[in-house]
Formats: C-alpha cells, sequence, structure tokens
C-alpha cells in the first residue's frame, strides 16, 4: 500500500452537466442562495459561496436539454455541500421547505446530519454538516464509528427559527 495522501488535501469544485443553465441557476441561487461569479452566456455559470471563484460549475457543453442517465448505470452518485453548522444547515432546510423543493431523505450519521434531493437534472446533492470530532460516536477501543439513522427535521428547523 502506498503512503497517504497529504491530510490537508481537499475536494475542491465540482461540473455539473446541466440541461438548462437558467433552470440550475433557479435552484443554486434562487433557493439555495449560492452566488453567480461568472457566466459564459447560456453555455456556462460559475458560481459560489462567500466569494470563492467557483464551488460548483454549471455548463451544457455536452448536455443542453439533455436527461438524467437511466438507472443502473455509472456517473456522478451525489455531490455534497458543506454547511459550517448547524444553523446553516437548519436555513438551507428553511430554503427548501420555502420553495417546496422535496428531500429524497435526511439521516444522521453519527458525524454528520445530511439532506439529500435531486437537483433540477436529477444529480443528487447531499446537504450536510459536520458534527465536531469530538462528538463523533467511537467504539470501546476507540475507533471512529458511523451509523445511518433517521434525522429529526422538526430539531434541524427549529435551529432556522432562533436567529
Amino acid at each position: 500500500m502506498s503512503k497517504p495522501i497529504d491530510p490537508e488535501v481537499r475536494i475542491g469544485h465540482v461540473h455539473l452537466k446541466v440541461a438548462d443553465i437558467e433552470r440550475s441557476l433557479a435552484f443554486y441561487c434562487g433557493i439555495l442562495g449560492f452566488e453567480l461569479m461568472a457566466r459564459m452566456g447560456d453555455q456556462a455559470a460559475f458560481i459560489s459561496a462567500g466569494g470563492y471563484h467557483h464551488h460548483i460549475g454549471l455548463n451544457t457543453w455536452e448536455s443542453r436539454g439533455g436527461t438524467p442517465p437511466p438507472p443502473g448505470t455509472t456517473g456522478l452518485y451525489h455531490h455534497a455541500i458543506l454547511y459550517p453548522s448547524r444553523r446553516a444547515l437548519a436555513d438551507a432546510y428553511r430554503r427548501l421547505i420555502d420553495a417546496g423543493w422535496p428531500l429524497t431523505g435526511a439521516s444522521d450519521h453519527g458525524v454528520s446530519e445530511a439532506l439529500y434531493l435531486d437537483d433540477p437534472d436529477g444529480i443528487g446533492v447531499e446537504l450536510y454538516r459536520d458534527r465536531p470530532r469530538q462528538e463523533w460516536p467511537r467504539t470501546d477501543d476507540g475507533q471512529m464509528t458511523m451509523y445511518t439513522r433517521r434525522l429529526d427535521l422538526s430539531g434541524l428547523l427549529a435551529e432556522a427559527v432562533r436567529t
């Protein structure tokens, strides 16, 4: 086995093939609240949180008017958007409720809390927050462990109304 990757490595931005730039911007910027940083007409857009050059690239270069891949094929399962706090995740959940956007799931994984949904092109999206490391569940010998339990959505939403 080779030596581990540098622990400071992070996943950077993601580029998504979408069918319609306007529809995707309405979701990612209009509902989730990302900022439009740059645009290439109706072919591409680059969006971010906090003024970064881009966290998500949206393009129609190979997908204008396209449909999602059929079940049983390979490809992206979902991309994940990390929120800095439970309150920020709760705000995202409130935005989805206000927009009438459906969830496909919601889980407490012990190490994180996650909301699952599909974007307008059927691309899976995970909105999540990590718990502090000291709260991660551990086995008796100290090994980190994960689980999947139902996320308390009403408790999460209560975080959003405390602002």
